[in-house]
């Protein structure tokens, strides 16, 4: 690895070449994912290898650019470029990046452009050494951080908020507080969404925000020999501690600071105790369906909220089918509700990137084509309903209702397991504005027409978060209701919510 101008603070950091060129990359007919962290302290393991692993288990949350940073006898060695993480990594780059320590990221930008000197995880120098910051989420309050780092000549080199976060713990540790008051005091200057994982000379820190918007879990790697010390690993999801054999502890709580070091797991509270308010569409579609919340998979879940749509909108078909492959679990619930077959209609071609990489709207419309084959035997003179995680500028689900008719369907019928999305969200998930979602601009009847349906039908707002098994008010569910939990400038809202036309909210759970 060649050294990189952009880290000259840090001697012993390695990155890829920067490439200011780069586009910025388009959005697709789905809620664009969030990113995924990974932290792993595991003295004598091979940490830049378990962390590729983790971000390779962690790759359906951002496809846009890959890093991982270790920490070694106080050294930092840091690699990342664009692409997926098994692009961005082979052998030789992991056999430089040493150490006990690491912290690793996958990006799907939200703030900050697609381009490889905003790939995370974000390395600053403080005086008790580098820091590496990977970041799940959103600030809100960017403007009035940003301007306080300048005021103290803080040196940029990104343009994303978690760079702020970055410089905000680099800021109170050269202040002379020490990485636990230092990360403290910069949190507690943060507003909005953020899931962390922050490697140090000294130790692994994780934490969430007060509200725990994104999730963030922790595992312990290794046998059940209580004389080995007990190495810990820190994953957005579960299915980043399956691939490496951990073993699921718990979540890290919102606004809790987890500190681990060779002396192990230390927790602190940072802020007061608020009402968890986890995003979600983490439960409906951005986790992997094998992840676990709530002591159960995802995939239990989505087919919950499948049998709970049947019971609301059934519908009079031949055959169930669901969009690959978020759609599937919930089309199985739909089917075993309905008693009406399921079938495979649509195959995915999984060697294609996602549409949402296409640079322009004729690339991404001709992208179905590339991803998704209808099987006409099963579809021919078959009246169908086709089953979707969500709806939400309607761009490639009228691709697939036209494929799905062309290939012999007579009737097509849609449901979605989730509500309509009427509001852009502003803690890590890229919605676009608001004028972009269908939702927000049309009736259902209006969608119907638009992407060619034989009928529509959402899953409601009650059945959505009473499926869950929780309380209903311990999710954020703003992109449905306009409600929320974090205050938002007045300036960051209306670069989104720019629409006269009053939204309906959903009745309460």
């Amino acid at each position: 690895m060649m050294p990189n101008s952009a880290d000259h603070r840090f001697p012993n950091a390695h990155s890829a070449d920067l490439d200011e060129s780069q586009p910025t990359l388009n959005p697709s007919d789905k809620p664009e994912e969030a990113c995924g962290v990974f932290g792993i302290y595991a003295p004598g393991e091979d940490v830049a290898k378990l962390t590729y692993f983790g971000l390779f288990a962690l790759q359906h949350r951002g496809q846009e650019s890959a890093g991982i940073a270790t920490f070694d006898h106080g050294a930092v060695h840091v690699h990342k470029d664009m692409g997926l993480v098994s692009q961005v990594f082979n052998e030789d780059v992991l056999s430089e990046l040493v150490g006990s320590l690491a912290v690793g990221h996958t990006r799907y930008s939200t703030t900050g452009s697609s381009r490889v000197v905003n790939a995370q995880p974000a390395v600053v120098d403080t005086r008790l050494g580098a820091l590496a910051l990977a970041h799940n989420g959103n600030l809100v309050n960017t403007t009035v951080l940003r301007e306080e780092l300048i005021q103290s000549n803080a040196p940029f080199l990104t343009t994303t908020d978690s760079e702020m976060i970055a410089l905000a713990i680099a800021q109170e540790v050269n202040a002379g507080n020490d990485w636990l008051e230092g990360a403290t005091r910069a949190f507690r200057r943060c507003q909005g969404a953020f899931s962390l994982a922050i490697g140090t000379p000294d130790g692994l820190i994780a934490t969430r925000d007060p509200n725990g918007i994104r999730p963030l879990v922790i595992g312990t790697l290794g046998d059940d020999d209580s004389t080995a010390p007990t190495r810990y690993v820190i994953a957005s999801e579960t299915c980043g501690l399956d691939i490496i054999g951990a073993n699921y502890l718990r979540d890290v709580e919102p606004g809790e600071l987890v500190w681990i070091t060779e002396a192990g797991l230390s927790s602190f509270r940072w802020a007061p105790q608020v009402k968890r308010k986890l995003c979600i569409f983490e439960m409906i579609y951005f986790a992997r369906p094998d992840s676990v919340m709530n002591e159960e998979s995802l995939y239990s879940y989505r087919m919950r909220i499948g049998r709970q749509l049947a019971l609301e909108s059934p519908a009079d078909v031949d055959l169930i089918l669901g969009v690959p492959d978020s759609g599937i679990p919930a089309a199985i619930g739909f089917s075993q509700q309905s008693k009406i077959p399921y079938a495979e209609g649509l195959i995915k071609n999984r060697y294609v990137g996602r549409t949402f990489i296409q640079p322009t709207q004729s690339m991404r419309e001709s992208g179905i084509r590339m991803k998704l084959n209808p099987l006409k035997d099963v579809l021919t003179g078959k009246r169908v309903l086709i089953v979707d995680d969500s709806l939400v500028r309607g761009t490639t689900s009228r691709k697939i209702v036209k494929a799905l008719r062309e290939a012999g369907a007579i009737e097509v019928h849609m449901r979605i397991s989730s509500p309509p999305v009427t509001h852009p969200c502003f803690y890590g998930i890229d919605t676009d504005s608001q004028d972009q979602l269908i939702a927000a601009t049309k009736t259902v009847q209006e969608i119907e027409a638009q992407i060619g349906v034989d009928s529509l039908a959402y899953l409601s707002w009650d059945g959505m978060l009473k499926a869950t098994g929780e309380d209903p008010q311990s999710f954020c569910s703003a992109c449905f209701t306009g409600d929320y939990p974090i205050a938002v400038p007045e300036a960051v809202k209306r670069s989104k919510l720019i629409l006269e036309k009053s939204v309906p909210a959903p009745t309460s759970v």
